[in-house]
């Protein structure tokens, strides 16, 4: 039987329209908070509410705009993660276009290449969840009434971008609530919670279970280990106590956090992806045997099961790795180095990319540990190195950077396009289509990551604040990468703290294994708990609240389960979550804009903070989180 149509160019522009936007929002988001959501969902609602106005379309057609535009999610999780780091370790003053594009791009087309072989032996064989995909399968099977859902999402939107305009725009509301203070002679007391709708969203998409475990983590290392370091380890670390002379209470958690605490969070995450790569060994060595079966494909075979053939994806991997190797001989100037790079890159980057397809079939991509895979790339890709070039090579942590960047971008790509094409697989796609729109929307948002990037770190700066008065974006995981690249080349990493962050993930993965072997509804994912040991505190507690508001939505659907169609509702619930963090990214990007065309920091700036400033955030927020709330809980559902 024919398909219906899929790849028409209504829905190929609509999806490259999409992934500009999207991918620019993720961007923002991620180095605001160190944590990306699929945008496949939204993308499907816009594309049912628009595609109608030029002319027939179908189901497909829908899945081919959220497929290609959710490769933004992936990209821009891809580039922020690592390549900051570049700027951080002051090997960029700025992101250079091309050497953006290229690394980016190839990276992400990699990423789909490694996944076809694993759509058969996760999706198929291994019959994983990938929640995200069938959510956005549902959406796009109750497109019935898309206007509604579009109405969701434009009105978060505007409520979300609002909030955004007057906290860092207009500055009439203060962005954070912190309250700070020492105990005794040492002892230091610290409490952070960021004004942010985008967070709360974060927080009611991953759940309670995830946001509990985050700020479990933060503060585990803001009430916890930055106190007890202050107190005790304090004199170990000269340098360390002359920085602090003179600062306030909440100037000095950040300093020994950035400086110790959060290299535990490192340590968390390399015990974390170790762990997955051990419990997924039998399944990776499944989709590597379905990889080199390059059998010939017959034209009986059903639309619904082909993919790119396996001789072009061969070919294509040949292809993308000569202008890599190219690239890299270009940043240390040697073959033998270059050839090691391209290497470590090849093979890390489908065994990377396997962990992460398999980790997106369980938990989804929003909480897909990409930064974690990163982490162990660049730990691996330094012992390598080290060998080769030694330990105090100059241009060694940064080799590893543009290595961890390629093989980080694969892998999102690879978990994100699994997500895609779980959806194509319930409703009826051709998964070589979506492949070949997952193409597409990677060259597309690699086109944009480079200025989005380049006005971000103008406006507001990246680590560091780019203007007296603005907050920096924290980029925790690229701060991350840079350090630990920057401490295996000659560098002061603190070894002690790594290793009590894998003590503390081994503790947490035996956790896990208990709450497992009991059947318990909760878990305890390692990486959720070491994103929240690295995060500010003021980042992480949002997050919570967020949670907590899923959680009530879903105890009152619980009660209510016999009355009406709950997962539509639940849909808007998460909807007007996805349209919160749309809104407030797109007007950061817009403020940043105008930072940079103006070269004014103060430049959409009022007259000074109003009275009473955090307690009326507070009541806005509040008022978002009771609107998050009704929006998967209406008054009446039809029976």
């Amino acid at each position: 039987m024919t398909p219906a149509p899929q790849l028409t160019l209504k829905a190929v522009l609509l999806s490259i329209v999409l992934t500009v936007i999207l991918a620019s929002a993720n961007a923002y988001v991620g180095l605001f908070a160190g944590i990306t959501v699929a945008t496949a969902i939204p993308a499907a609602v816009i594309s049912m509410a628009v595609l109608p106005l030029f002319g027939k379309t179908n189901i497909l057609e829908n899945n081919i705009v959220a497929t290609g535009a959710s490769a933004g999610t992936s990209i821009s999780a891809g580039a922020i993660f690592t390549l900051p780091a570049l700027i951080l370790l002051h090997h960029w003053s700025r992101f250079d276009y091309w050497w953006t594009l290229a690394i980016v791009g190839l990276g992400g087309l990699l990423g789909v290449l490694f996944s076809v072989p694993l759509r058969r032996t996760l999706i198929i064989e291994q019959k994983l969840q990938f929640p995200e995909g069938v959510a956005a399968a549902e959406v796009l099977k109750v497109g019935a009434n898309p206007g509604v859902g579009a109405k969701v999402l434009g009105l978060a939107s505007i409520v979300g971008g609002t909030f955004k305009f007057i906290t860092s725009g207009l500055r009439l509301l203060p962005e954070t609530f912190t309250a700070q203070g020492f105990v005794g002679e040492r002892g230091i007391a610290f409490f952070g919670y960021g004004f942010s709708p985008a967070l709360l969203a974060v927080g009611y998409i991953v759940g309670l279970n995830v946001a509990i475990l985050i700020v479990a983590g933060g503060f585990f290392s803001w009430w916890l280990a930055i106190p007890l370091y202050n107190v005790f380890l304090h004199d170990h670390d000269p340098v360390l106590m002359q920085k602090l002379i003179g600062l306030n209470a909440e100037d000095a958690a950040f300093a020994i956090w950035r400086a110790q605490i959060r290299y535990i969070g490192v340590g968390s995450m390399l015990t974390g992806a170790l762990w997955a790569l051990w419990s997924l060994r039998k399944s990776l060595w499944t989709a590597v045997a379905s990889g080199l079966n390059v059998g010939v494909r017959h034209a009986d075979i059903p639309h619904t099961e082909r993919d790119i053939p396996m001789g072009a994806v061969l070919i294509g991997i040949a292809l993308f790795v000569v202008p890599l190797f190219i690239l890299y001989y270009l940043v240390v100037g040697s073959i033998g180095v270059s050839l090691a790079m391209a290497v470590i890159m090849i093979v890390a980057g489908f065994l990377f990319s396997s962990v992460s397809g398999y980790m997106a079939g369980l938990i989804g991509s929003s909480n897909n540990p990409v930064s974690g895979i990163t982490i162990c790339t660049i730990l691996f890709a330094s012992l390598v190195l080290m060998w080769m070039v030694g330990g105090k090579s100059s241009i060694g942590a940064v080799a590893v950077v543009f290595i961890g960047a390629v093989v980080c971008n694969a892998a999102a790509v690879a978990g994100d396009n699994l997500q895609d094409l779980k959806a194509g697989q319930l409703v009826g796609a051709t998964p070589w289509r979506q492949q070949v729109m997952l193409c597409v929307g990677v060259i597309v948002s690699a086109a944009v990551m480079a200025p989005v990037m380049n006005v971000l770190l103008f406006a507001y700066g990246i680590g560091e604040p780019a203007h007296p008065g603005v907050k920096a974006l924290p980029a925790p995981q690229a701060n991350l990468v840079r350090s630990v690249a920057e401490g295996m080349f000659g560098g002061s990493l603190p070894i002690g703290m790594i290793a009590l962050g894998a003590g503390v993930g081994a503790l947490i993965i035996c956790l896990d294994l208990y709450l497992r072997r009991r059947g318990s509804r909760w878990s305890a994912p390692v990486l959720a708990v070491a994103v929240g040991i690295y995060l500010p505190l003021d980042v992480s507690t949002p997050i919570l609240a967020g949670g907590v508001i899923a959680e009530m939505v879903d105890h009152w659907h619980r009660r209510h389960s016999g009355d009406g169609d709950h997962e539509k509702l639940k849909q808007n619930g998460m909807l007007f979550a996805a349209g919160l963090i749309t809104g407030e990214a797109l007007v950061g990007i817009f403020i940043a804009m105008c930072i940079w065309i103006s070269k004014n920091p103060d430049v959409l700036s009022a007259a000074g903070e109003v009275p009473g400033g955090r307690w009326w955030a507070a009541v806005l927020l509040f008022g978002i989180c009771y609107g998050i709330y009704r929006a998967g809980t209406p008054r009446r559902i039809a029976a």
